[in-house]
């Protein structure tokens, strides 16, 4: 059954009220998709795990090397970085075993980020 026609029927209604009159963001573009760089297939489970304030495994451990990372700049003792650098490297194992799993290593938008957040960090 198609309700295409009752859902532009109750729009127009909507628009005739002026319930889309006030609307945040009226006349501005739309903002851009921030999970565009995704693979489709996991475009709409990256949404709901956003909107549920819950990050994906891979996100929650890319953002702890970043603290990591920070941390490291800010050492000076021999031994602390020592154990930094090596919890960085077991981290990015981890996070490179997941990717390969996840096959996102293949996307090519993937790569583009990657190669551009390595930069960044002067990896």
């Amino acid at each position: 059954m198609d309700y295409g026609h009752l859902i532009e029927e109750k729009i127009k209604q909507s628009m005739k009220k002026g319930d889309f009159d006030n609307l945040p963001g009226k006349g501005k573009p739309l903002p851009k998709d921030e999970f565009a760089h995704l693979p489709p297939e996991l475009r709409n489970s990256y949404r709901i795990l956003k909107n549920a304030n819950m990050l994906p495994e891979e996100m929650i451990l890319k953002k702890e090397m970043v603290e990591i990372e920070d941390l490291l700049t800010e050492i000076a003792d021999p031994q602390l970085s020592a154990h930094y650098k090596k919890e960085w490297k077991e981290k990015k194992l981890r996070f490179d075993m997941m990717m390969e799993k996840r096959k996102l290593n293949q996307s090519g938008a993937f790569k583009q980020y990657q190669s551009k957040i390595d930069r960044r960090f002067g990896f």
